[in-house]
């Protein structure tokens, strides 16, 4: 994907409306500081478009990145940050099941996980409860240039395992500092959620 332009053209909080978007709509999902924010600018090819912040929990708002006139990013708030309140927490629940729900466009939700450690009860609650909303995660395995070369099938493995993942789930191994797995999710976007042949054709 060659990006030539970006706008951030939706946010939308626990009150908002969602947009009727006529583009598909590709979703990222992933607990407080796994690495979301760095993840989508480094799909847009930007060092800090997708605001990143030090302060786990601090996306609270579902944020719609046109890209190119042909596709929306969607940043989804992040979850399981222990500091929030309960009430917070639920909002975040219900806003990000509103759009699960709610949304005509979605074609795909993206699940990003620590590629380091095993799925935290957090981690698995959301792979569960995306399924049941009727999606099959592709599941991003973040910050792939802290481990070894050697481990990275292993954690891949322990990945799926804690998971307990639907077979034949895509997992890609992504790098925010070397960019390794950039390219293979675009491509993943372009052949299997863009020419699927039910959209127009994209300008």
């Amino acid at each position: 994907m060659v990006i030539r332009s970006i706008n951030l053209e939706t946010v939308c909080g626990v009150t908002s409306v969602l947009p009727e978007n006529d583009r598909p709509e590709i979703a990222f999902a992933g607990k407080s500081n796994v690495g979301k924010s760095s993840l989508i600018n480094a799909l847009m090819n930007r060092k800090s478009y997708a605001r990143i912040s030090a302060t786990p929990g601090k996306t609270q708002t579902i944020n719609f990145y046109n890209i190119n006139g042909e596709l929306y990013l969607v940043d989804l708030p992040g979850y399981g940050y222990a500091k929030v309140s309960e009430k917070e927490r639920a909002q975040w629940g219900r806003l990000i099941e509103g759009y699960l729900h709610g949304s005509s466009q979605l074609r795909a939700v993206f699940l990003l996980i620590d590629i380091r450690h095993e799925p935290s009860a957090n981690d698995k609650m959301m792979y569960r409860w995306v399924t049941e909303q009727g999606y099959e995660p592709v599941i991003i395995a973040t910050k792939l240039d802290k481990i070894k070369r050697s481990q990275i099938q292993k954690h891949i493995k322990m990945l799926k395992e804690g998971l307990n993942v639907v077979p034949g789930t895509k997992v890609i191994p992504f790098s925010s500092v070397t960019k390794q797995g950039r390219d293979d999710i675009w491509e993943l976007i372009e052949q299997e959620y863009l020419a699927d042949g039910e959209e127009q054709p994209l300008e």
